[in-house]
């Protein structure tokens, strides 16, 4: 459907709408970074390539009022053909392990809830809103983005996020820290 793809607009440089329907189409939204095709309901790997998306090049896929016309398992195949392959760096699972993984050749240091140097570290921080924006566009992957010209604290998302944090009316948050 044409309708989910108009917000993916204002995030991505380069949006492609398939529609089984040329009348669909019409109805779309039209913007410079959108690109509309008509694809047939089942595609080969060939078709996929040539009127879609090369192997491998393809950051999302979002499907909207759709999915019940999806042949699901040639569907979930496509996607992960076209989808890039995610790219897990070591030392971003040290971060999602809370640092158990870490080969640490020391002997552990005995505490009073701890038996070892990791297991029980964290740090808790107060911030507002600009604070933790600040601490966002910190991140490794937040400059990876900047670098590839892709802005993930846009107007709108910056939008969303000033009202769910105020939500509670407490302006400052607490933010836990590995």
């Amino acid at each position: 459907s044409y309708a989910c793809k108009f917000p993916l607009a204002g995030i991505f440089k380069n949006v492609i709408g398939m529609e089984t329907s040329p009348k669909q189409i019409e109805f779309a939204t039209k913007l410079p970074n959108i690109r509309y095709q008509v694809t047939p309901p089942a595609m080969s790997t060939a078709e996929l390539e040539q009127n879609v998306a090369a192997q491998s090049t393809v950051d999302l896929v979002t499907t909207a009022q759709a999915m019940h016309w999806f042949d699901l398992p040639q569907f979930y195949n496509q996607v992960r053909w076209v989808l890039k392959k995610p790219i897990v760096h070591k030392q971003r699972k040290l971060v999602d392990s809370k640092y158990m993984t870490i080969d640490f050749p020391f002997e552990p240091v005995d505490g009073a809830d701890s038996t070892g140097p990791f297991d029980q570290f964290a740090i808790e921080e107060t911030m507002d809103l600009e604070s933790y924006f600040t601490y966002i566009r910190s991140w490794s992957a937040y400059q990876t983005a900047k670098d590839k010209d892709v802005e993930l604290l846009n107007e709108n998302v910056m939008g969303n996020f000033k009202l769910a944090w105020n939500e509670d009316r407490q302006s400052q948050k607490g933010y836990l820290f590995y």
